[in-house]
């Protein structure tokens, strides 16, 4: 493409006294090197211009776009939704985990779940899930990571359970290749650096009476925290599950103030 006596770096071309620049060099050779230094300086240009425009698309896939969760869940993420590229630590409840994929699914993503052979078919039809767009490895061994990072490849949510510890290197090579795919990740337990992390702090279970009766739902109180300190822990009120089997949020119970009388039915006194 060039001939071997014109090939010159462009530091050497843009240096006083190079040879391109010393009297007595023929016109011919002084333009060509002009030529090809307009020449680097235009490629140079164009792959400024193209980086920036692949770190604006970038930005904007990660950044802003979100793959949509359960209504109930809305108010505990950033932005109320599951963002790209995103993990999420839920550390106790399957039940919880699941709703994550709810609406996802229902949007029409694909979804996986690896390492959780609790997790059933039947539960996850009734919460809303597609199971035509499920993927369950149930028991994937020592090679749950290597399944997982697989799945990432496939799946816009990946459901896990960490088998054994992860280290930084991994995590850090599985959210690249969440990101270039456009998925996320919810770990059933711990995550190392998770976006958001997501605990049942307290519940109680409703429908048992005086020796009689079977539990009917959950209100489960559910608390968000953030990676290192970034979110500020945020707390809301769920029925983990409601008496029809859905996760929803639940209506705050009424207070009886001093001095209400609703509540309270009239007697008669004696005079």
């Amino acid at each position: 493409m060039f001939e071997h006596e014109g090939m010159q770096t462009a530091a050497t071309l843009r240096s006083p006294g190079s040879r391109a620049e010393r009297p007595g060099r023929s016109a011919p050779a002084r333009n060509g090197a002009a030529d090809h230094l307009a020449d680097a300086r235009a490629a140079l240009d164009r792959i400024t211009s193209l980086r920036a425009r692949v770190a604006d698309m970038e930005a904007t896939r990660v950044d802003t776009v979100g793959l949509p969760t359960a209504a109930a869940l809305e108010p505990l993420l950033p932005g109320g939704a599951i963002r790209v590229g995103g993990t999420y630590a839920v550390p106790e409840s399957v039940l919880l985990a699941m709703t994550m994929l709810q609406a996802a699914s229902a949007a029409g993503a694909w979804c996986a779940v690896v390492g959780v052979p609790s997790f059933g078919v039947e539960a996850a039809a009734a919460a809303g899930i597609d199971l035509e767009r499920l993927v369950l490895v149930p028991d994937p061994g020592d090679q749950w990571l290597a399944v997982t990072a697989a799945m990432a490849d496939v799946a816009q949510i990946v459901l896990t359970r960490p088998l054994g510890r992860v280290v930084p290197g991994d995590v850090a090579r599985l959210s690249a290749r969440l990101r270039q795919r456009g998925g996320a990740l919810v770990a059933l337990g711990s995550w190392p650096g998770a976006d958001v992390t997501l605990r049942v702090s307290s519940s109680s279970w409703t429908g048992i009476g005086q020796g009689h009766g079977h539990l009917t739902e959950r209100r489960a109180t559910v608390t968000a925290t953030g990676r290192a300190g970034a979110v500020r822990p945020v707390s809301a009120e769920l029925l983990l599950p409601a008496a029809d089997g859905v996760v929803r949020a639940a209506v705050p119970t009424p207070v009886a103030l001093p001095g209400d009388s609703r509540g309270f039915r009239p007697v008669a006194v004696a005079s």
